[in-house]
């Protein structure tokens, strides 16, 4: 008898945004979340370092342009900046793949994110179809010994498991 094995694939995804200076309107969107207080991140789209390590792990499982690509062609052809859009749209490539965790640390000294991790958690849950209990995150000033641990922006590190099960 012939059995399915899993595969089980790891993708691994970074992104990082200088903030814009303080008099900027943009507000700082991470994980989907708003931080006020904050200046935005400095990007074409939201700056959502979050949600552009997530699409970069995507591509790192699939081999497909998420951010080089398909989010560029949304956000100039047709003007699209919320990042969600483009995971959205990258989860359409991991097919045959399912998500099964998503571990990500988000590097900077500002915002406070204590007060909000359990909304990001649930906001990547429903964006990637997943469990909140398979979305982690941590944060870490870096204490001061990058830009980003300095106050000048915000850098995201992100690990994504996949497993797709073959058919017989």
């Amino acid at each position: 008898m012939q059995q399915r094995v899993p595969i089980y694939r790891t993708g691994i995804g970074q992104d990082s945004h200088r903030f814009l200076p303080p008099e900027s309107s943009k507000p700082c969107l991470v994980a989907g979340v708003i931080f006020d207080g904050v200046p935005g991140l400095d990007s074409e789209s939201d700056g959502d370092v979050v949600h552009h390590a997530i699409c970069n792990a995507i591509t790192s499982l699939t081999g497909r342009p998420i951010l080089g690509g398909v989010a560029r062609d949304l956000c100039r052809k047709d003007g699209i900046t919320d990042s969600q859009v483009y995971i959205e749209r990258a989860l359409k490539f991991l097919a045959p793949q399912k998500i099964v965790h998503v571990a990500l640390t988000i590097e900077g000294k500002r915002p406070l994110f204590e007060e909000k991790i359990d909304l990001m958690r649930k906001k990547l849950a429903h964006v990637l179809h997943l469990e909140i209990s398979q979305v982690g995150i941590s944060v870490t000033s870096g204490n001061g010994l990058t830009d980003f641990g300095c106050g000048d922006g915000l850098q995201c590190f992100c690990i994504m498991s996949t497993c797709e099960t073959p058919p017989l």
